[in-house]
């Protein structure tokens, strides 16, 4: 697949140095860099999944990061949301994101979204991104993001964890030509989905929201350098309990 974002200029010398694991890295190297660099990510929720996924994504050095979460940070959280301190208690949790953001990638512009994500303002909170992370826990944000992602015609990296269990994917609705469309749709037809029970009821392994943030950021980074292959039309399946991994695939409802 073709990179996605085009490269920036150049980089300034200290980004140079800071990103330098990557400069030598096969797929990615100092032109990949500056695609990083160039790139504008929406991120929806910095929780669970959304704090490791932004603080991966900024150590990446991608250039423009939109974060957008309507809650404050609680005790409870600090479990698995690796974005937030104690002493973030009681504050927007995209003011903490934004903070370790920048403590990491000091160069980077953090554009920040208290408020509830929903059908009447996700293209808006989108507007300008290249692609959206949806790391959110209810099934009417995520039809929203998808809504709005599918319109705009951006990838969509998509990801949910619960108990010991997670699940990432790519759906994108306008991809490259040789790749088929494949939207939230085709894996949760519209009424079949349910609500989830939530983390207070059943529990969530911190380590795994770890482990499946990275994830998304590195379909992220594959899909802004082109690098790899990433998830779409394909379902990774993670058991945390017996460390095992699967894939199912994910068939386009256009493309059958």
């Amino acid at each position: 697949m073709q990179p996605l974002v085009a490269p920036a200029l150049a980089l300034d010398p200290a980004e140079l140095v800071r990103t330098a694991r990557h400069a030598v890295l096969a797929g990615i190297g100092e032109e990949g860099q500056r695609r990083l660099a160039a790139a504008h990510v929406a991120v929806v929720g910095a929780g669970g999944l959304g704090s490791p996924a932004l603080l991966a994504l900024a150590a990446a050095g991608v250039g423009s990061i939109t974060v957008i979460d309507d809650d404050i940070v609680e005790l409870t959280n600090l479990q698995r949301q690796l974005a937030h301190r104690v002493e973030d208690i009681g504050r927007p949790k995209t003011s903490s994101a934004e903070r370790a953001i920048l403590a990491l990638s000091p160069g980077a512009e953090v554009v920040t979204a208290a408020e509830r994500l929903d059908s009447e303002n996700a293209e808006r909170l989108f507007a300008g991104a290249d692609i959206v992370v949806d790391t959110s826990d209810s099934f009417a944000t995520r039809r929203d993001v998808a809504a709005a992602a599918e319109a705009l015609g951006i990838p969509l990296v998509w990801g949910a964890v619960q108990e010991w269990h997670a699940q990432a994917t790519v759906f994108w609705s306008d991809p490259p030509e040789g790749h088929a469309p494949v939207v939230l749709a085709d894996l949760f037809p519209l009424g079949t989905e349910g609500e989830p029970p939530s983390c207070a009821q059943v529990g969530v392994l911190g380590a795994l929201c770890v482990q499946v943030g990275g994830m998304l950021a590195g379909e992220v980074v594959k899909l802004i350098t082109g690098a790899g292959d990433p998830l779409l039309g394909r379902l990774a399946m993670i058991d945390g309990l017996s460390a095992r991994q699967h894939e199912i695939a994910i068939r386009s409802a256009v493309s059958a």
